[in-house]
């Protein structure tokens, strides 16, 4: 029989998490561990309000499924057990993880994905003022930088974070909040400002706005994105996808979109929420699929997890067996 363990786990930040929809002081996550003969596994997820997610829903969720999982439901039976988002994210990786601890052998080879080296993560400079903003990308890891933005100053931001990083390759992430106003603006100045690629400027929905998207910089989908079912829709507007594995449903479905995405002609990015290094060791390994990866929640913890990912220099390290896959 397969035991089911769900925690939920509120992690203080160690400063404010601020983007154009509000912020945030903590991380807060819900942590699944499946054992099964001696063997653990687990996984993590993110509840995300605008999604229509909270901690209280998730748990329901997977505990609807209790009483299958002790009776032997597996990683594929589980794709249409739930749909797509946190819920399944943290049963899917959970059950990657036990599948490597019962065969000894690691994630990335089970999943057919190349053995995994370290990654450049971009490293992301949350909303605040122009002046703040250019402090905080003067102290940041790395030579590729997130910039958070969200209202009338953005031009400045960007701006001034180029000025104090003029060797840093920067995406702008509005979150759906850049005024449609800059846009213009902000995407004829994109190469002379080092803006490498601009995410998801307008809301999910309107992405319409981009079908005459500028050809002086790349515009990817983030919020647009969750599973490979939008990528045929989003190639007619984006130029990329930003692949959260919370999003997705976990690394299964996750695969499953990377790969179509680039069959469809599609950059990919892989993204995270704001989590610890068992939420984002999986989506470590999908970045070996990726141009580029966003995965610096850990981070931004006041305190990670035991045996957490290793961040130097701008790199990402791969995960340690003894903390996941």
């Amino acid at each position: 029989m397969t035991a089911l363990l769900v925690e939920y786990v509120s992690s203080p930040l160690r400063k404010s998490f601020a983007i154009s929809r509000g912020s945030k002081s903590s991380a807060d996550t819900l942590r699944v561990t499946l054992e099964k003969d001696g063997n653990r596994g687990r996984g993590e997820c993110v509840p995300y309000p605008r999604y229509g997610e909270s901690i209280e829903s998730v748990t329901s969720q997977i505990e609807t499924l209790r009483a299958d999982i002790e009776s032997g439901l597996d990683r594929s039976a589980l794709q249409d057990a739930l749909p797509a988002g946190a819920a399944r994210c943290a049963l899917d990786c959970a059950f990657w993880d036990l599948e490597a601890k019962q065969t000894g052998k690691p994630v990335w080879q089970l999943a057919g994905l190349p053995e995994p080296t370290p990654l450049p993560t971009a490293v992301t400079i949350v909303l605040a003022s122009p002046d703040e903003m250019a402090t905080d990308a003067r102290d940041a890891q790395g030579a590729l930088l997130k910039l958070k933005l969200g209202g009338k100053e953005d031009l400045d931001r960007v701006r001034a974070v180029h000025e104090a990083r003029p060797d840093a390759r920067l995406i702008l992430d509005a979150n759906e909040g850049l005024d449609a106003g800059l846009f213009p603006d902000i995407a004829k100045q994109a190469a002379s400002l080092g803006v490498v690629l601009i995410e998801q400027p307008f809301p999910a929905g309107k992405d319409n706005y981009l079908l005459k998207r500028p050809p002086e910089v790349a515009v990817c989908a983030d919020e647009s994105m969750h599973t490979s079912d939008d990528i045929q829709d989003l190639a007619r507007m984006y130029d990329a996808v930003n692949i959260k594995l919370d999003k997705t449903g976990g690394l299964t479905e996750a695969l499953a979109a990377t790969r179509e995405a680039r069959a469809a002609g599609l950059g990919v990015m892989v993204g995270c929420m704001v989590a610890g290094s068992i939420s984002m060791a999986p989506a470590v390994l999908l970045g070996m699929l990726a141009d580029a990866v966003d995965l610096d929640g850990p981070l931004w913890l006041a305190e990670d997890v035991e045996n957490g990912l290793n961040y130097e220099g701008g790199l990402v390290h791969p995960p340690s067996p003894a903390l996941w896959g």
